[in-house]
């Protein structure tokens, strides 16, 4: 048993606690970065709009998907850990944060 596991089952789970690492995801947005620094390329060199929308499309993709593997990863731990650990308020906190995330993503 992972010292995680074993320290959610003797206290409270906390925001503080280890936090799942998201290294693996580096690439993914460094893609991104690339795609967004070559829409400033194409602006100053003054390309057509079309593939700057396009560009922009791309770097748009790469950031959701991103953000879809972030979130998974994020139900998969944290979430799934707060439940878990049979502590109501915690597991009602990460659904709240989860609920909130949603909202402030279609304002």
């Amino acid at each position: 048993m992972s010292k995680r596991t074993q320290d959610s089952k003797t206290k409270d789970y906390k925001s503080t606690d280890i936090h799942p690492d998201h290294k693996s995801h580096i690439a993914r947005l460094r893609r991104a970065n690339g795609q967004v620094d070559a829409v400033e390329r194409m602006i100053l060199k003054r390309e057509y709009c079309p593939k700057i929308i396009q560009q922009l499309r791309a770097a748009t993709a790469a950031l959701k998907a991103l953000e879809a593997n972030i979130l998974k990863t994020h139900l998969e731990h944290c979430v799934k850990d707060a439940i878990s650990s049979k502590n109501k308020s915690e597991s009602d906190r990460k659904i709240a944060e989860l609920i909130n995330l949603f909202k402030k993503g279609n304002e």
